[in-house]
């Protein structure tokens, strides 16, 4: 935008300045061989202020840094008023895009779709005054936006556990929303953000999260310019934690589950997992929710209960591991083909004790990696841990 200038000109002071510099000079130094009249002090340039917002601007981000530049001279002041002339309280900051200059920082963001003035006022080394105002309006948006988070603020969850922000209008500008998108640790790791749809970004490191670790989410999105008339209509921070490492390992062609505590082995379970004809997919699971009791119903997952392969099962200790369909559960009609024959629609079967023990185990973002079975790799509403990560690195706006 083009920056507004004003330039102060010279007052009358700088006439008298001159008139009693020519007096001096007629005071008889000459009689006494003291030479001619000294020069005059030379005048101070003008101070010149340059505002970063024009006036005249609208559709202006309720963000906008309200930066305020200055040279030969010092600022003075800078005040913000609304279109009712109400003063807007805020205070100065170094710019952090813009060395020497300073920024108006409101107390609270500016509201959308209203009228406001920047004025600044500087003085160069004579005191001579300058000032530069600006009025502008922010814009009034089309569609505001405010997404959901998981995990929820306060939860303590698995290694495996990713960050997930869902919109509920698709985002055209990704890059201007994932940039205000910013995760912290208190064990650092690496990361990055991967968009799997125009309304859906994850968030992991390359390796599974370090246990005991505090994680923040600061979705600074008030003010931001989504794309296609949607806007931000608030910040959200979501801190949860990660606890111990849980990582069970099931392998289909043994029909064994090993369950780790972090690095230790804990649990060797026989188990039955999904059929020839209703292989487990492979690949690392999520655990996303517990149920002590639960119905089993095929039609979930779009096979009619009345179907040859439908089924209305009602089960215990059912740890959802995909929206696959796919759980570890009791199942003690299956107990004579636990470690050796694999029977169930793509579930994990256990004995109800062996399973009982496995549900107080396990919390969601635990992992569930399932190997050499004959179907694919999963694809579910969390499959982050499938995807390479040169591959999850390519699927970020910021790449």
């Amino acid at each position: 935008m083009v920056e507004g200038v004003v330039q102060v000109r010279r007052t009358a002071a700088v006439a008298a300045a001159a008139m009693l510099a020519f007096l001096a000079g007629c005071s008889g130094d000459d009689a006494r061989g003291g030479g001619g009249s000294p020069e005059p002090a030379a005048d101070a340039p003008p101070a010149q202020v340059a505002l970063a917002v024009a006036d005249g601007s609208a559709d202006v981000s309720p963000v906008v840094p309200l930066e305020v530049s200055v040279t030969d001279g010092e600022l003075a002041e800078v005040t913000v008023v609304d279109g009712e002339g109400t003063a807007v309280p805020g205070s100065l900051t170094d710019s952090a895009e813009n060395p020497g200059a300073e920024v108006f920082v409101p107390e609270a963001p500016l509201a959308y779709g209203t009228s406001y003035t920047l004025t600044a006022t500087a003085e160069n080394a004579d005191d001579e005054e300058a000032e530069a105002a600006a009025t502008f309006t922010t814009v009034t948006p089309e569609t505001l936006s405010t997404p959901s988070i998981g995990p929820l603020d306060g939860m303590v969850v698995g290694v495996g556990m990713p960050i997930r922000v869902y919109f509920d209008d698709p985002v055209a500008d990704k890059a201007a929303v994932e940039s205000r998108l910013r995760v912290t640790s208190s064990n650092p790791t690496d990361g990055s953000w991967n968009w799997f749809s125009d309304s859906e970004v994850h968030f992991r490191p390359s390796q599974y999260w370090p246990p005991n670790t505090d994680v923040t989410l600061d979705a600074d999105l008030y003010g931001v310019d989504f794309g296609a008339g949607v806007w931000g209509e608030k910040n959200r921070a979501v801190s949860f934690s990660i606890g111990a490492k849980h990582v069970s390992v099931v392998d289909t062609a043994t029909h064994i589950m090993e369950v780790y505590d972090g690095d230790q082995l804990v649990q060797t379970f026989p188990i039955s997992a999904g059929s020839p004809d209703n292989p487990s997919y492979n690949g690392a699971h999520v655990v996303t929710e517990m149920n002590r009791d639960r119905i089993m119903d095929s039609s979930t997952y779009g096979v009619p209960v009345d179907s040859p392969e439908g089924y209305r099962t009602p089960v215990e200790y059912a740890v959802r591991i995909s929206d696959s369909g796919e759980f570890v559960h009791a199942a003690p009609w299956s107990v004579a083909q636990q470690g050796n024959t694999n029977v169930s629609h793509g579930c994990i079967n256990m004995s109800t004790e062996r399973a009982a023990w496995f549900f107080n185990f396990s919390r969601p973002g635990d992992i569930v990696e399932i190997r050499n079975s004959s179907a694919g790799d999963l694809r579910s509403d969390i499959y982050d841990w499938v995807i390479p990560w040169d591959q999850w690195r390519a699927g970020s706006a910021l790449k």
